[in-house]
Formats: structure tokens, sequence, C-alpha cells
């Protein structure tokens, strides 16, 4: 009986862990190529929100004269017209900031998008190996939430802290010309904001990282929560991973509430220390007026530009953190487009043992598919362990069936992977035809080789779109019936809308033979010369398995064809068998002359549970089985 235990909390490979070390700017210098298209627009917007913002800084000095003027001299005409002045300056500002905004929500939507659409290429592109060690909410967070968080730092910070800055400067500039005593007493808080905004740098980066990972970690259990939903409720798991997601989002809670915690920190600092300022220089201005060595006028337009200047100086605070957490966007999203590409060239061969198992003299043409000297062992496997494949020699003729056979875990899968160069041998080669599929194109090499996996996947589409996707580009409604036929996929035509019917997400609404016919359908569907079939008859009744076995004689007899089979009426289906022991071909044969010559064999294809196993089998590879 299940235990209601809650499951692991998912973690994203070490690389997406550690404290960057790259500063903030350098890393969000690495986004240049995506602005650089739209730089005058963004540049147009930057001089139109400086010239927005020093408009505000002139309202003080139509204060000053104000005051000193129509105000002092009682003028009602005077004190009108410096208010309509007021007036059209702030309209001025306003529309002016409008206008910023309209400059740069377009073209931020564009670099948003290309962005988004580089990183779906990228995780196209990427070797397997890769998706295996990220957990998919990990990946899922960087095409969402952290694109959208650069988007909007480009939008805001970007420009802002420039325009702030320049401001700023514009502002001092002003109030050192009006009274520079004063000018220098509101300038005293600038040495500590500096050392206060340094020391936020460092520790805000670390704990925003700390936040987006989990945010990733916390997109993972929900997604997985979603697509398991029939195994939670099976096994009554729902408390669990109730439990595992309010786990999740407690550290995340904690985690974001350092995080306010800390802007707060800053934020009262960047706020006190200014009004501290502002505050000793409205003092010594009142004393200075009653002195009479300042005029009224200059003391208003003094603390009007002082208090303009606020927001500029406080908003650096929260400016500098959204800089920092768009870094760290920066810093999750290069981590993945960093990754190299799968090479169109393969590895170099490296010498390796003598296999077992030596193809014939007959064997030895170069046409249909052959394995010469293949050894593969995962890329994160440690250093000394064995190789999941060692020496793997075998050739499957030109229009032969050959059925692959081996204990669970001897590696059968991960040779079909090979094949379209999912993953890449370590050592030997694989030839079509005499050719190196090292040398081939991906794309051509794929065209070439069609695969059926055991465990198939469905998309979000139709079931003619989920199918077709196996054939070239053109093919209609013939090439569709005849590999749904070939299939046994007849259960289409009774679906709500036929073979345009929506699946739904990895096709969870069919069943589990359903979607095993409709991925072999998929795998036929181009008529492709050399096939790779991974025991695309598991999940079938024996009734529908022997028509469909009838239907794929008729394709096999045209095509080269792998297939790996744990049933004796699957390994019917090929002219020859291999046997995979142990990471290396044991022997090839007839499955009748194996049956009587290898102990091995037979035991595999008794399917007695109670018979023993050879002692000649070979340990099972902990990875052999991927």
């Amino acid at each position: 009986m299940a235990t209601d235990q809650a499951p692991t909390t998912p973690t994203a490979p070490a690389t997406d862990r550690g404290t960057p070390s790259a500063s903030a700017v350098r890393t969000l210098l690495r986004l240049w190529p995506y602005v650089r298209p739209v730089r005058a627009r963004l540049g147009t917007a930057a001089v139109v929100a400086i010239v927005a913002s020093c408009v505000g800084l002139v309202i003080p000095l139509v204060l000053k004269w104000l005051v000193d003027g129509p105000v002092a001299d009682r003028d009602p005409g005077g004190v009108w017209l410096g208010a309509l002045f007021v007036l059209l300056l702030g309209i001025g500002e306003a529309l002016l900031f409008g206008f910023r905004r309209w400059l740069v929500a377009r073209p931020l939507a564009g670099v948003e998008a290309a962005m988004r659409a580089d990183l779906y290429h990228r995780l196209q592109r990427v070797p397997v190996a890769f998706h295996d060690r990220w957990a998919s909410g990990q990946l899922l967070s960087r095409a969402t939430g952290d694109l959208t968080m650069l988007r909007l730092f480009l939008a805001f910070p970007l420009t802002f802290l420039l325009v702030n800055g320049v401001t700023i400067l514009v502002g001092v500039v002003v109030l050192l010309v009006q009274e520079w005593t004063l000018g220098l007493v509101l300038l005293a808080p600038v040495v500590p904001l500096v050392v206060v905004c340094w020391l936020f740098e460092g520790r805000y980066s670390a704990i925003a990282r700390r936040a987006q990972d989990q945010v990733g970690d916390l997109t993972t259990v929900v997604e997985e929560g979603v697509l398991g939903i029939r195994v939670i409720k099976g096994f009554g798991r729902h408390r669990a991973q109730a439990r595992a997601f309010r786990a999740l989002s407690g550290t995340l809670r904690g985690t974001e509430l350092r995080k306010a915690g800390l802007l707060a920190t800053i934020w009262a600092v960047i706020v006190v220390l200014p009004e501290l300022a502002i505050g000793a220089a409205l003092v010594l201005g009142v004393l200075q007026v009653a002195a009479g060595a300042l005029s009224a006028g200059t003391l208003v337009a003094f603390l009007s530009t002082a208090l303009a200047l606020r927001w500029p100086v406080e908003s650096i605070g929260f400016l500098l953190a959204m800089s920092q957490e768009a870094a760290t966007a920066t810093r999750r999203y290069f981590e993945v487009l960093d990754v190299a590409p799968e090479a169109e060239a393969g590895p170099e061969p490296a010498p390796e043992a003598a296999p077992a198992y030596r193809p014939s003299a007959e064997d030895e043409t170069t046409d249909g598919l052959r394995f010469d000297g293949v050894t593969f062992r995962f890329p994160d496997a440690v250093p000394d362990a064995p190789p999941v494949l060692g020496g793997v020699d075998l050739h499957i003729r030109s229009g032969e069936t050959l059925a692959l056979v081996g204990a669970t875990g001897s590696g059968k899968t991960t040779l079909t992977a090979l094949v379209p160069r999912l993953h890449e041998v370590t050592a030997g080669r694989i030839t079509l035809d005499g050719v190196d599929i090292a040398e081939l194109p991906r794309e051509e090499l794929r065209t070439l080789v069609s695969v059926a996996f055991e465990e198939p996947t469905l998309f979000s589409a139709s079931v003619g779109e989920n199918v077709l996707m196996g054939a070239e580009q053109g093919a209609g409604e013939r090439e569709l019936a005849r590999a749904l036929d070939i299939a046994q996929a007849d259960f289409v035509h009774r679906l709500p809308h036929g073979a345009d019917t929506q699946v739904g997400e990895q096709g969870l609404s069919l069943s589990g033979g359903q979607r095993q016919r409709l991925a072999l359908a998929r795998a036929v569907v181009g008529r492709p010369r050399f096939l790779v079939l991974d025991d695309p008859l598991s999940a079938l009744d024996v009734h529908t398995e022997a028509l469909v076995e009838a239907a794929l004689r008729r394709v096999l007899a045209d095509t080269t064809a792998l297939v790996v089979a744990h049933r004796p009426s699957t390994v019917l289906l090929a002219d020859r068998v291999a046997l995979l022991s142990g990471g290396r071909i044991a022997a090839v044969g007839t499955h009748h002359r194996l049956l009587r010559e290898n102990a091995e064999y037979a035991w595999l294809m008794s399917g007695e549970a109670g018979a023993a196993q050879p002692a000649s089998d070979a340990p099972e590879h902990t990875e052999g089985d991927r």
C-alpha cells in the first residue's frame, strides 16, 4: 500500500544554483544583440523622457518668478499667467512621458518575442541529455517569467536609471546655481548612499537568483501534478503532493520576504537621508531669508527643485532591485542559450576492447544499417563507469527486419536512440547504406530514419496533425488513411471529429494502446527507408496485436527495420534476431535457432516467471534502459 509521503523537491542542475560571478552590467550587456535593432526608438524614448523630466525642473523656476514678482507686487494678472505656465509645463511633461511609453511598447514586445523564439529553438537543438538533466519547470520559468522581467527592465529601469541620473545631475546644478551653500547640504548624503547601494547590489543579486530558481521548482511541481493527476489520484497521493507544494511555496515565501526586507531597508535609507538633508536645508534657508541673505522666491524655488528630485533619488532603490532581477533573469536565459546545440559531426572514434560477437563473412557489405564497434556511455556517467554499450557490431541488411532482444537494462532503447542521433556514439560508427550517420546533416538523417518509441508522445493537436508529423510536408488524407490502416487505428473514425479530433495534452484522453497505435502510424506514414521501432506493440491486446502485425509485415517488406521486441509474436515479424547482453551483441540468428542454441535467449522468450536466469546473463546496466 502506498504511503502518503511527500515527493522529493525538484532541483535544477548544479550550474543553475551558484551565486553569479559576473557583474550585473556585464551580464545585461549580453542583451545588446536583441536591443540593437530597436536602439533608435529606445534612444529616442530616453531623450524624450530626459526632456520631460527636465521640463519638471523648470516649474520651480516659474515659482521663483511668481513669488518674487507677481506675488510680492500683488499682481493678480501675473499670478494667473504664472499659473498658466505651470499648467502648460505639467501638460507637456505628461504628454512627453506618454509619448515615451508609446515609443517603447511595440519594439520591446518584439524583443521579448525574439528572445522567446531563440530559447525555444535552442531547446529543440540541444542534446537529449540536456533535457534528461533539467527540470521542465526550470525551463518554463525561463521562457515565461524571466523574459517578462527582461521586457519590463528594458521598458522602465533601463531608461529611468539614465533619465533619473541626468535629472539628478541637472537638478544639482540648478540647486548650486540658486544657492550653493544649501546645495552642498543636499549633497551630503551622496557618499553614504553610494556605499549602501554597493552593499545592496551583491546581497540582492544572490537572493533574487534563489527566488527565481525556486519559482522554477514550484512550476515543476505544478506541471507534474497536472500531467500525473491520474497517478496522484490512483495512489491517493493528493495530500502528499499538497504538502510538497505548500513546502515549496513556504520556501519561496520566505525568500520573497527576505527580498522585501532587503528592499525595505535600502528604501528606508534612500528616503531618510535625503529627507534629513532637505530638512536641514529648509532650516538653513529660512534663517538666511530671515537675515535678508536669501529671497523668499529663491528659497521656494530651491525647495521645489529639491522636492522634484525626491522621486529620482528614491526610485534608485527599486530600479536597482529590478536591474538585479533582470541580470539574474539574463543569466538564467543564457544558461540555456549557451548550451551547445547538437553537433553535425560525431565524435572521433576511439579504440575499444574486442566485442563478443563478430558478423559473419556474408554480412561484410555496406548496404543496410550497420553498427561498427559502437560504444556508448552517457555524458553524465562517472568516469570509471562501464559503458552502457561496449563494442556493438551488428549488420541489418537492406530490406531486412531484425529484432533486438535483451533483458531489462541491457541497452536496447539506448542502441535504438543512437540511430537517429538522439545520442552520439562514444566510439565506433553507425552507417546507413555505407554512409556514416555522423557525416549526414541531422535533418537529412531524420528523413531517412523514422522512430516509434515505447512510450508514445502525442501533442495538443488533432489526431491527423500528430500522425502527419512523421510525413514530408504536403502529405494529406491518403497518406494519413494508409498509416492509420497499418496501425489498425480505426478507432479514429469513431472519435467525435474523426482525424480532426483534438487529443489533448499528452494524448491522455486516449488509452495507452490507442496512443501507441497513433505513434506507430506516425512512424510509418512517411514510408521511411529505415525504421526503428522500440517495442511498438507492448500496449496492445492480443487480437489487435495480430491485426497490426499482419499490416506491419507489408511495411517491413519495403524497408530496413530494427525492432526492439519482448514477446515471441513480435520477434516472429523479423527475419533475424540479435541478442543484446551486457551491452554487447551476444548472438545473432533466427528465432528458432536461438531458442535451440542460446540458453539466455530461450529464458527471455520462455515467459516463465519461475524459470532460472542463465548464469551467463550479464549484470544489468543501471543506465542501459534509458
